[in-house]
């Protein structure tokens, strides 16, 4: 396979650009963010190729005219020549969707990176995240929302974690992460390509138009009035119920006032000596049990 010249200076314009997109306030400018590694990049060229979108002048891409949704869109690729020889598939995905790509070195890939050890590859992506009457609907079964979760791994976890049972949406409320945070995007794994995500909305907004459309509001928290998830029955808990699950801050949970625009709390018992379990790993239980519950 016959590659062009590699771009060899981190002060090419084309780099400069998109290393502006490390940081968080150049990421909400442009309206774009940085996808690193084989798998997520990967994720990232089926959904463009799956968007249909039209052909891109030279540098500039054509959405304009056009009915696509651009959300998620490929924008350009970077990528080392032993990466490219590695995925050939992605250099065929390229041309064939018309998007632009770069051979670069490893010192532009080093520019690139936020990780010590890069795997070769980053994709420049138009946003994704989505309105929130476009996942809350009559249709919804499980949504997934983050209140106030600050640590990236976790978020991205989360997001993963809902893509794999199923769940219709990932909501982050305004005081959490940014989902564009590079170690957020790798924690997804490429999901991020894959469930609905909204950002930047409050909690009561959501919560108002869960139960607006059918869904109960679960808080997973472990107090006094807490449901046992493993002992839904007990309580009066239906899981097989539409719903929206709230999960809150890794350091003090939900706050009571979050708490309060909830329906009910749930805690998953702990029968060892562990003092608490990770957030996501609570998530997961709780999420795994909705869905499963939804499906019997």
């Amino acid at each position: 396979m016959k590659l062009p010249d590699a771009i060899s200076s981190p002060n090419s314009k084309r780099v400069k650009n998109a290393v502006k997109l490390l940081k968080r306030h150049s990421r909400k400018t442009m309206g774009q963010f940085l996808v690193e590694g084989p798998q997520a990049v990967r994720e990232a060229l089926e959904r463009h190729a799956e968007l249909g979108l039209p052909g891109q002048a030279p540098g500039v891409p054509d959405w304009v005219g056009s009915n696509a949704d651009p959300r998620g869109a490929v924008i350009e690729l970077f990528i080392t020549e032993e990466a490219a020889e590695a995925h050939p598939e992605f250099v065929e995905t390229v041309k064939d969707c018309d998007i632009r790509w770069n051979i670069i070195t490893d010192e532009v890939l080093t520019e690139l990176s936020a990780t010590v050890n890069s795997q070769g590859v980053v994709a420049v992506c138009e946003r994704i995240d989505v309105d929130l009457t476009s996942v809350i609907d009559k249709e919804a079964q499980l949504i997934v929302v983050l209140s106030q979760v600050r640590d990236p791994g976790n978020a991205g976890t989360i997001i993963r974690l809902a893509d794999a049972a199923g769940a219709d949406a990932v909501v982050l409320t305004s005081s959490s992460v940014d989902i564009y945070n590079d170690k957020t995007v790798r924690s997804t794994a490429g999901s991020l390509f894959h469930v609905p995500v909204v950002t930047g909305v409050g909690l009561a907004e959501v919560t108002e138009l869960a139960r607006a459309c059918g869904l109960q509001v679960l808080a997973a928290d472990a107090n006094e009035q807490s449901h046992d998830i493993h002992h839904p029955w007990d309580s009066g808990l239906d899981l097989t119920a539409r719903t929206a699950w709230v999960f809150g801050n890794e350091a003090w949970g939900m706050r009571t006032e979050d708490l309060e625009l909830c329906d009910s709390s749930v805690a998953v018992p702990i029968y060892g000596k562990a003092e608490s379990l990770n957030l996501a790993t609570a998530a997961s239980v709780c999420i795994y049990e909705s869905a499963r519950n939804q499906r019997m």
